[in-house]
């Protein structure tokens, strides 16, 4: 772990878009999975075009994931220059799942680069550098193929330095230290904001919840190896805090990706959870249902194997 966390452990401000973009090869795309984010997601995506695309043609495309948002998401992120796709109008032979992971899939069918950056839709104080971050390692080392972003985190009460937040702290950190202790270097594993070559991405199964995250560190270093996973320091990130029982619900999740990938109880996804609330009337127990699918590898869809044949040979096609 300390060797990895040595090696592989980088920092944003080390890299300049004019001398990443000498060195690129392939397109680029930023996807931003966006659920009723109207009010970042356009700031987000005019940072972007602005400093990575019309200052430095870094990035080819901005592509925004809509799950079927109510406010005015759609039109806030197209106005600002992104390529906006229903995820219900994607690979619609395959129906629909429930979860930002179920975005983070479709996305592979929707874009065209070569590397593909996703950055979460409700980021405050958004800069373009957190791109350029999560690039840097891909594009100047070969052995890389998967980069998460670390950072610190804004709390009431000041900065939590270093800080993965309550899921990662209590959850993630400790199911990584027990059963995959190489991957202990990872600051934020739970990090939405990260970066992949598509010949890794297409590789891997999403899974639809909040799970994904956590499942697919573990997936690319069973497939590629710890070498093959970075880490990029950006700064820090402002973003809305969840409840507890919001928090309770994601590390269920999680705790069920991690038994799939351990094939503890057989591997199967899903249960139920109980919480509790208070009323006039006393404690009220509420119980979910803990749904947690997988997606298959994109590569083994054929519609997707097809379209991306066509894409490496000629001009992108529409969606």
């Amino acid at each position: 772990m300390h060797r990895w966390f040595k090696h592989r452990t980088y920092y944003g401000h080390d890299f300049s878009p004019g001398e990443l973009l000498a060195r690129k090869v392939g397109p680029i795309s930023v996807v931003l999975p966006a659920l009723n984010e109207a009010a970042t997601v356009g700031e987000i995506v005019a940072a972007v075009r602005r400093d990575l695309v019309a200052a430095v043609p870094l990035v080819d495309e901005i592509v925004v994931i809509d799950p079927g948002s109510v406010d005015a998401t759609a039109s806030e992120a197209a106005a600002a220059g992104a390529a906006v796709f229903a995820e219900e109008r994607i690979l619609t032979g395959y129906g629909r799942v429930a979860g930002k992971g179920e975005a983070l899939w479709k996305s592979l069918y929707a874009t065209s680069g070569d590397i593909v950056v996703f950055v979460d839709a409700d980021l405050e104080d958004f800069d373009a550098s957190l791109v350029t971050g999560l690039l840097g390692p891909l594009l100047t080392e070969d052995a890389v193929s998967y980069v998460k972003a670390s950072y610190d985190r804004p709390l009431a009460k000041g900065l939590l330095p270093g800080g993965g937040g309550r899921v990662t702290e209590l959850v993630a950190r400790p199911l990584l230290n027990l059963h995959w202790p190489q991957l202990a270097g990872l600051v934020q594993p739970l990090a939405g904001e990260f970066a992949g070559r598509r010949a890794l991405l297409e590789q891997l199964p999403f899974v639809s919840g909040y799970g994904i995250e956590f499942a697919q560190v573990v997936d690319v270093f069973s497939l590629a190896g710890v070498d093959a996973l970075a880490q990029v320091e950006v700064g820090r990130k402002v973003h809305r805090h969840q409840s507890d029982e919001a928090l309770g619900r994601m590390a269920a999740e999680i705790i069920h990706a991690a038994w799939a990938r351990l094939d503890i109880h057989g591997g199967a996804l899903g249960g139920t959870l109980t919480q509790f609330g208070r009323s006039d009337g006393g404690l009220q127990p509420h119980t979910h249902q803990v749904e947690v699918q997988e997606r298959p590898p994109m590569i083994t869809i054929p519609e997707y194997a097809a379209r991306y044949a066509h894409l490496r040979c000629g001009p992108t096609e529409s969606t």
